[in-house]
């Protein structure tokens, strides 16, 4: 029986050759727009003969092209990582297969008779049949790549013609797409009419080499017509075919990218050329670009926009490219499929190296069948090539593009073998990587995925575990390592990201890596009251999904930077400042190739976190990969505690960031903050009822429950967080701590005494259904008439297991009124132990609400540490209540309980009570990565322990008005 075209192993039939993109004065006509729709929920249900001109679809419906059928109400998104959404048995599709048919009438223009026109599909998902005029031209797959089709016979010029495309959502195809991401379906990127003039080019390929020994530059343009090739600004004129060497020219890299403006005439069009000379080399063990080693700090990005999917603009990809470059951002992996064309000419124009990734994925056969996995048999072979083809043709001319990648976690078989042999030899100039191959035997670069930091030292140092075969161990050891993905970017976090730094610092082999992900892929979806969330797996009615696991990048969904994001720019960033006032400050320019004449490095004093003096270095300017150190100027004296905060940010407009972009900080420890001294208020001391100064305590629990004429409920000791996507990972402890219940953990007080000047509570904090515990002492003095001092002290009792706490503190409730949060410590953002490069000291002022990261999916969130001192304040009149540090502590205000927070699905599941919780920590198990790397360093452990806490608490006088503050 002959199998169907969207389940034949075949890639394509009818479409013509690949080739280069071009921007040429040929005549085109873009056919985005409205188009007549109709869908249907499987191909038998579909209409034929749709196709004919004749056909009457008045009453279809209009769909945006491009767009996807999902987001516009038509079956719905789906999502799973690994797992097919439908059975395994290629290459058949599901027979619940839905289909959508579009059609749309156009016009060719009258003068573009005698010319041949082609119709090119730049994405459908994932694959389709296309007609002109009731006349089938064939069908095509490979959802992120282009299709072209001649038209010139069949349409009719001047006057109205009749486009139909039948798309199917699932194909023979749809087992080589099974990438990390939702399932969209439909005809999502551009679809353009294409005039071809006679003597027009059919494809062109740019040779823009470039010498760093001789500093010169060499051109050569191939093209199938003759024609000639100019580049004004370099005097070329010379005909295709021939090169052009010693050109006097600055190479292209991702710091410095250099292009010259040029054209391909041919007798039929001008092509404009965009060059940039570049060489991409292994030399040694190392990737180089213009003969230096250069470092990646890169991200993985899939397109992604929360209300149109894959279907993106050009302003979003402009949106996602200035981001990435004002943090510091330096490459990008096109995981795990071409871009959008246009997104390849930015990388180009700003500067990205960029990973050029196959469309082919095929995960879903490692969990149990790798004997049906395409990539190991024949009959797929043509299509596998195809696609590689296809991206190469495509991306050839891009300067940015300085890596081919075969795809993404499809195993081992011999079509990948013949993937990477075709690409070496279709274009030699750059390595083709491909992480499962971890022999290397058909990858230029060794690659790996969420290796531990001690592998990757292991491996920095050539020293990894060998392989069975000496010669391909011997191989492999010569090769560039970088961590194709890393760091998972999954809710808060990253954790790990400067220690991975410091190993791509400290060894020439390890040459960067790329974090997962840039974006959360979070649908913009409301519930039936209307309010507005962004939705992930499940939210849609899958039969199957993976949940939150698509929620995993720098970016929220609407493109607001998270924490992560502001962590990663600081720790990539290409000027690190350092020193002390004593030993001077240190730049070091750590770009691989642009000096600091583009900086100028500002300087502030602040005392207690106020500033009190600034001014400008006189800095050299500093060659790329060197440092200087230069004295600290002169200072006025200070008391308090000091720190001068140096900042190098950009003299002048950049076409990607103001002038004042900060390109890196550092701060300097000036003077130390004087000793914290509390002297205790004698002789306000009392048991019956329970007080210290202007406090009450209950006297059956021991807990503070008015400070003045402050309501409060607490403070007690917490150890529980809302579990973050790594804790809960598979190397996170949430598990654990599910099991042993430190969710649910139990008060007791044993005795309330007064000893000396002190109120001392005594008590024990333990797990249901559990022996160990924590036994508690809560002391306090009073230091002031509107202040009381609680010093803490924590002894682990029984046999506590093998896993760490959340965190280690006291949580209070105050009324919700204080809703202004101010605080002198680091901000202004979020921090936790292994996410704090970021911090800075200062003084910050915010809202409670503000003091919130909405991450797609609710969990631990908002802490700043190193607080000094904090108040939370009614911004009416100004009375709240204060603490100050003994000497530090870490801070989480919100409107929730870690328990509400734990509970909810997304953040329109968070209904704020009727008191504030305030938690006062001594200290957090650290963050990692443990989602789906490495799991928390023991660095950033925090074990049971014996430990102790203190901090001043105090009641703030209304300033605009008196009275009992009630909840």
């Amino acid at each position: 029986m002959t199998r169907p075209y969207y389940a034949d192993h075949r890639p394509s039939a009818g479409s013509l050759a690949p080739r280069a993109t071009r921007r040429s004065d040929a005549p085109a006509m873009s056919l985005n727009g409205m188009w007549r729709f109709r869908w249907a929920p499987t191909v038998a249900q579909a209409v034929d003969g749709f196709w004919e001109e004749s056909f009457d679809d008045s009453s279809w419906a209009h769909l945006p092209v491009p767009s996807h059928w999902q987001l516009h109400g038509y079956g719905a998104p789906a999502y799973t990582n690994v797992r097919y959404p439908f059975p395994v048995d290629p290459p058949h599709p599901p027979q619940e297969n839905p289909t959508g048919e579009y059609r749309h009438v156009f016009t060719v223009p009258a003068g573009w008779d005698g010319q041949r026109v082609v119709l090119r599909l730049d994405g459908v998902d994932s694959c389709f049949a296309v007609w002109v005029n009731g006349v089938e031209l064939g069908f095509s797959t490979g959802s992120r790549l282009p299709s072209e089709f001649d038209v010139s016979s069949v349409v009719r010029f001047g006057s109205s013609n009749t486009v139909a495309v039948r798309v199917h959502q699932w194909s023979a195809a749809s087992y080589l797409e099974d990438q990390d991401m939702w399932w969209l379906s439909g005809i999502f990127r551009d679809v353009t009419l294409l005039a071809r003039p006679v003597g027009a080019v059919g494809d062109h390929e740019v040779h823009a080499d470039y010498d760093a020994g001789a500093g010169t530059g060499s051109l050569r343009v191939v093209a199938d017509v003759p024609g000639r090739v100019v580049v004004p600004e370099l005097g070329v004129d010379v005909p295709v075919g021939v090169e052009i060497g010693g050109l006097a020219v600055e190479p292209w890299t991702a710091e410095t990218p250099r292009l010259y403006d040029g054209e391909l005439v041919s007798g039929g069009e001008r092509i404009a050329l965009r060059i940039g000379f570049r060489r991409v080399e292994i030399v040694d063990g190392v990737l180089t670009v213009n003969g230096r080693r250069i470092e990646l700090r890169g991200v993985n990005r899939h397109e992604f926009h929360p209300d149109r999917g894959r279907a993106l603009t050009h302003q979003d990809m402009l949106d996602d490219v200035l981001l990435m470059k004002r943090h510091h951002i330096n490459a990008v992996r096109t995981s795990h499929y071409p871009p959008h064309p246009h997104f390849l000419d930015l990388c180009d124009e700003y500067g990205l190296y960029v990973m050029d990734e196959c469309d082919l994925e095929t995960h879903g056969f490692q969990r149990g069948f790798p004997e049906l996995n395409p990539v190991a048999l024949p009959e797929w072979r043509d299509a596998l090539l195809d696609r590689m083809a296809r991206m190469v043709e495509r991306d050839k001319n891009h300067p940015s593009v300085i890596m081919w990648s075969l795809g993404n976690e499809a195993g081992e078989g011999d079509n990948l073998r013949a993937m990477y042999a075709w690409t070496k030899q279709r274009d030699p100039s750059r390595p083709v990587h491909y992480e499962r191959d971890w022999t290397t035997a058909y990858s230029d670069v060794y690659s790996r995925m969420y290796l531990g930091h001690e592998e990757t030292d292991a491996v920095g140092r050539r020293a990894e575990e060998p392989l069975d075969d000496p010669e391909l161990d011997t191989a492999r050891r010569a090769k560039p390592f970088i961590l194709c993905e890393y760091v998972h970017a999954m809710g808060t976090g990253p954790g790990g990201i400067s220690e991975y730094q410091d190993l791509f610092d400290r060894y020439e082999r390890c040459q960067g890596g790329f974090v997962w992900e840039w974006i959360d892929h979070g649908l913009r979806t409301r519930d039936a009251a209307g309010r507005e969330y962004f939705g992930y797996g499940g939210d849609f009615g899958e039969e199957i999904h993976d949940g939150t696991f698509v929620a995993d990048g720098l970016l929220f969904p609407d493109r607001t930077p998270s924490p992560g994001l502001i962590e990663f720019a600081k720790i990539i960033e290409p000027v690190r400042i350092a020193g002390s006032a004593a030993d001077g400050i240190t730049v070091a320019n750590v770009r691989d190739f642009a000096d600091t004449s583009d900086l100028a490095f500002a300087w502030t004093l602040e005392e207690n976190g106020r500033p009190l003096a600034s001014g400008t270095l006189d800095m050299p300017v500093l060659p790329a990969r060197s440092s200087t150190t230069v004295a600290v100027p002169e200072l006025p004296p200070t008391v308090g505690e000091t720190w001068l905060t140096v900042r190098a940010v950009l003299a002048k407009d950049q076409p990607w960031a103001p002038a004042g972009h900060v390109a890196g900080w550092g701060q300097l420890a000036v003077r130390a903050a004087p000793p914290v001294v509390h002297s205790v208020v004698p002789g306000v001391v009392r048991l019956d009822p329970p007080e210290v100064g202007p406090a009450s305590f209950d006297a059956e629990t021991g807990r503070l429950t008015t400070l003045g004429d402050l309501i409060v409920d607490g403070p007690m000791i917490d150890v529980w967080r809302a579990p973050t996507d790594n804790d809960r990972g598979g190397n996170g402890p949430a598990a654990q701590w599910y099991r042993y219940g430190l969710n649910r953990m139990r008060h007791r007080t044993d005795s309330i005494e007064v000893d000396g000047e002190a109120l001392v509570v005594r008590g024990r904090v333990a797990p249901s259904a559990e022996a160990f515990g924590l036994v508690v002492e809560y002391r306090w003095t009073a230091v002031a008439d509107d202040a009381v001092r609680l010093e803490l002290s924590v002894t682990p009792d029984g046999s506590w297991p093998d896993l760490p706490l959340p965190r280690l503190g006291v949580r209070l409730a105050v009324p919700t009124q204080f809703d202004q949060v101010s605080w002198y410590g680091r901000g202004p953002g979020e921090a936790y132990p292994d996410i704090r490069r970021a911090a800075r000291v200062g003084r910050y002022t915010t809202t409670v609400d503000r003091m919130q990261t909405p991450y797609t999916h609710p969990q631990e969130n908002g802490h700043r540490i190193d607080v000094r001192t904090a108040t939370l304040t009614d911004p009416v009149t100004g009375a709240g209540i204060g603490f100050d540090g003994d000497p530090l502590f870490g801070l989480t205000v919100r409107r929730w309980t870690s328990e509400d927070l734990d509970a909810a699905a997304h953040p329109i599941d968070l209904e704020p009570r009727e008191r504030t919780f305030v938690n006062l920590d001594l200290a957090h198990h650290g963050i990692g990565t443990g989602s789906c790397g490495p799991g928390t360093l023991d660095a950033y452990r925090l074990d049971p322990a014996e430990a102790s806490f203190a901090a001043v608490i105090r009641a703030v006088p209304a300033t605009r008005a008196v009275g009992r503050i009630t909840p």
